[in-house]
């Protein structure tokens, strides 16, 4: 029975556990209950931890504390979907509580378990039973309690697997729409499965993908562009912040600036070490900051030519920042043409292609984020599965990031429409907001499989209306479905409908839907909008 794990070993079983998930990802997509076609935790799970198998495996023989910070730095990065990030969250605790240590035992893997759960936790606002945080808890409070009698690693971890186990069949009785459907929650039989993967490796059991299996990964590249002329003594202003990945002690780093060059500011905390330095040869700065962990953003002004130069190479770096030229701008997510001119006619400044099926990970938005020249963004998820990714960016980059909570597309453009360039910060906040519940949202699709689902009888390929968030009629006649949601709007006496059309609709057919509301809904002024969207048939808003 393994007593410890070195880095190494904490690196092969995290490759096992991303493996197992990237080989499980579409019986996990399958365990979620709503049949619509975007039901993808075990994609976004993959996705995720997926991240860091890439730099993992770039790293020869890491520390412990080295491993645990690859892993959980690259999957916050990669975070995809609500399931994407509680991962992440998971592993950057548990890197947390690795930070100083060389070798892991029970004890400390107990600990960085809990530390893994107080992070999820603390980033979901109201955490409900049933899910994976459940499992989560439920199998570190055992690994704990299991440390207290035998200090061993492959103890502990044991004893968190068999609880993780009974915990993940008990979800279907925590949760009543999973205890309807029989089946167990999609992310904790997620997470189950990442533990079951590290004990195989463990034994020297590592599970590996087959041929066939493609993991995507995110990459980053240098991004450099020009900037604004400055009469200074040093050339460069050079802007960082650095992720702690060592126990180099930060005030090393200010002295070592200090001698560099001037107007220094550098504040730290746990996680980040953020700098501002002017100097001659930022190239001297970053190869010295990266003694003390990876690098998060990298901003590099020539404050003479309003150009300038790649100073470092062989590096992915992030892209460059854009210098503030406003107060605020607006991120946005959406899939589909038409939808996104919509938005850029709205004023939107950076649109990130995704949705369902697509969710964007939290370096996507990250990235967006930071092209807008800006001080404050806006980001509209127009998705309740990547509000928590969005919510990730803002301790990211210098700028200040604000998430209005959009669930849909129809709620994030009526919030844009209240959205006021030359308005206050807490003005915008508080109109964008509040519109968003001013809008009912409309969809349809198809059911991806057979299921009994809310009273309602599925079959694979009926078409779905949805209500709000609820499932509003089925049909294999998608016309049967328009008028059903058509009638609701009557009877709720809105007054604007505006459909966006998706990519499988004809012209034709989309005449056909938008003449079912104008019959059934005289009062209403009814718009009709080729959106491109895939998945969804039908977008529809109703005020």
């Amino acid at each position: 029975m393994r007593q410890t794990i070195h880095g190494a070993d904490l690196r092969r079983l995290i490759i096992s556990a991303a493996a197992s998930i990237e080989i499980h990802k579409q019986p996990i997509n399958e365990l979620n209950v709503f049949p619509v076609p975007d039901g993808d935790t075990g994609t976004n799970m993959s996705m995720t931890i997926n991240a860091a198998v890439a730099d993992l495996k770039k790293a020869e023989d890491p520390s412990l504390e080295k491993a645990a910070g690859i892993a959980a730095s690259a999957m916050l990065r990669g975070a995809r979907g609500n399931s994407g990030v509680i991962l992440s969250l998971l592993f950057r605790g548990m890197s947390k509580a690795m930070k100083g240590h060389d070798e892991c035992d029970g004890v400390l893997w107990a600990k960085a378990l809990q530390e893994g759960v107080d992070a999820a936790y603390k980033a979901v606002m109201k955490p409900a039973e049933g899910t994976i945080l459940t499992v989560a808890r439920l199998s570190a409070a055992k690994a704990v309690q299991a440390a207290q009698e035998n200090s061993y690693f492959e103890f502990v971890h044991g004893a968190a697997i068999e609880e993780a186990k009974e915990a993940l069949a008990n979800t279907v009785n925590q949760n009543p729409v999973l205890k309807k459907a029989g089946v167990v929650d999609a992310g904790g039989k997620g997470w189950l499965l990442a533990l079951e993967a590290m004990m195989q490796a463990l034994h020297g059991e590592d599970v590996v993908v087959p041929e066939g299996f493609v993991s995507e990964e995110p990459k980053e590249q240098a991004d450099f562009s020009d900037f604004n002329e400055e009469d200074i003594t040093f050339t460069y202003c050079t802007e960082f912040i650095v992720s702690r990945e060592s126990d180099k002690d930060p005030e090393d780093l200010r002295g070592f600036l200090q001698e560099l060059g001037d107007s220094l500011v550098l504040v730290e905390d746990d996680e980040i070490i953020k700098v501002h330095v002017h100097t001659n040869d930022p190239g001297i700065a970053l190869q010295e900051a990266l003694k003390y962990g990876s690098f998060v953003t990298v901003k590099i002004e020539n404050m003479r030519l309003q150009h300038t130069e790649k100073v470092m190479s062989e590096q992915e770096l992030q892209p460059q920042i854009a210098a503030p030229e406003k107060k605020f701008g607006v991120v946005t997510v959406c899939a589909g043409d038409g939808i996104a001119s919509v938005f850029k006619d709205l004023g939107v400044d950076g649109i990130i292609s995704g949705g369902q099926t697509m969710n964007p990970s939290t370096q996507d938005i990250l990235t967006a984020v930071n092209k807008v020249p800006a001080e404050v963004v806006f980001v509209f998820p127009n998705n309740k599965n990547i509000i928590m990714a969005a919510e990730q960016v803002d301790p990211l980059t210098e700028k200040k990031v604000i998430v209005i909570p959009s669930k849909t597309v129809p709620q994030g453009i009526t919030a844009m429409l209240s959205y006021d360039p030359e308005g206050s910060e807490e003005s915008n906040v508080e109109a964008m907001t509040e519109a968003l519940s001013s809008v009912e949202t409309m969809q349809i699709t198809y059911a991806a499989r057979d299921a009994d689902f809310d009273g309602y009888d599925i079959h694979q390929g009926d078409y779905m209306g949805i209500f709000g968030k609820s499932l509003f009629s089925t049909s294999r006649d998608i016309n049967a479905v328009l008028r059903s949601l058509a009638e609701k709007v009557r009877d709720l006496e809105k007054e604007y409908v505006t459909i966006f059309y998706g990519e499988d609709i004809t012209e034709k057919q989309a005449a056909k839907a938008a003449d079912i509301f104008s019959d059934i809904c005289p009062k209403a002024d009814v718009n009709l909008i080729s959106g491109g969207q895939p998945v969804y048939y039908y977008l529809i808003s109703a005020e």
